[in-house]
């Protein structure tokens, strides 16, 4: 390509330097002496274009690379849960599924789309207003009236998963629930969870919340990134209290495989159309997370244990190439 150029410098200090002539002649060879200039200023353009075609630039999109996970072959376990699945965190690759784009009801597990919704407006000394008291299913019994800090509400939310923590979250949003549960959807788009719907904050809402176990353990793949989350549906046990100290609450994590084996994490859910449903991470003894979900079952803790241990006990990752 460079002796290319040079031919064409040449050719135009030679045109350059050619007598122009005069009289009739001038109409005769000026014209043609325009016509090569006009050539090589083309043949000059379509190198430097070729030139910048075939130049390797470096993307602008940061992309980081991840051991492959392989899983060998083993006797996939039997789970009385209608669907189920078990994703690799770092690579998402998918390490068992059944059914894992059938729609099913979410329970509580709406409340992780709940939690980042929240996250994204308050801060963690915010005070918030309860707004309705006698609120259905699990509750911790705030007080219409009661005034209490955000981050007590999210632990409220995600350990014990009341219900009346979701409810003054949604209703302390700008433009009140209805607001907060758009926004709840917007992000779900967003995060191109196509399959998911949200229609409260605390998935009570059967007909209406619902979502596929592959759009789940991606949700729970993006909340566990924010630190606040992680430390929150890691933790076991908290005492929370309204900002006037005249109500002291012990609260507990309702998962029953926190801390065995790894698992530091995510949230349970359940009503009648819904079955048992839970979504667990688990950090491996070689540092992966992976990220289980069980819905419609019959036993959540135990479904997800057959799960993790028949994807631990079968898994193995390609070394990253140096």
């Amino acid at each position: 390509m460079k002796d290319s150029q040079k031919l064409i410098k040449k050719a135009k200090r030679l045109l350059h330097k050619t007598v122009r002539p005069k009289g009739i002649l001038q109409h005769t060879v000026l014209p043609i002496y325009a016509i090569v200039l006009f050539a090589i200023l083309v043949i000059d353009i379509s190198l430097q274009q070729y030139n910048y075609s075939n130049k390797i630039i470096p993307s602008p999109i940061y992309s980081e690379v991840y051991s492959y996970p392989i899983l060998s072959e083993g006797r996939k376990p039997n789970i009385s849960a209608k669907a189920g699945i078990v994703m690799d965190n770092d690579s998402k690759v998918i390490l068992f599924a059944k059914n894992p784009k059938l729609l099913f009801s979410m329970a509580s597990t709406t409340k992780i789309m709940t939690a980042l919704v929240a996250m994204d407006y308050y801060k963690s000394y915010d005070v918030l207003t309860v707004k309705t008291a006698g609120v259905g299913g699990i509750t911790i019994g705030f007080k219409k009236g009661q005034r209490i800090l955000f981050k007590d509400l999210l632990h409220a939310m995600l350990l014990p998963s009341s219900n009346d923590a979701a409810l003054t979250l949604a209703q302390n949003y700008p433009g009140g629930e209805k607001a907060f549960i758009n926004k709840m959807n917007e992000y779900a788009k967003s995060l191109n969870l196509f399959n998911t719907s949200f229609a409260d904050p605390a998935g009570l809402l059967d007909g209406e919340d619902y979502t596929t176990p592959l759009d789940l353990a991606r949700l729970a793949s993006i909340a566990l990134k924010n630190k606040i989350f992680a430390q929150i549906v890691a933790t076991k046990h908290k005492i929370i209290s309204d900002v006037d100290g005249l109500f002291t609450y012990s609260i507990f994590n309702l998962n029953k495989l926190l801390g065995l084996d790894g698992v530091n994490g995510v949230k349970t859910g359940f009503t009648d159309e819904a079955g048992e449903v839970l979504v667990t991470s688990k950090k491996t003894l070689d540092g992966h997370m992976l990220i289980a979900v069980v819905m419609n079952s019959e036993d959540r803790f135990l479904d997800t244990k057959k799960l993790l241990d028949y994807v631990s006990n079968n898994l193995n990752y390609l070394p990253i190439p140096l």
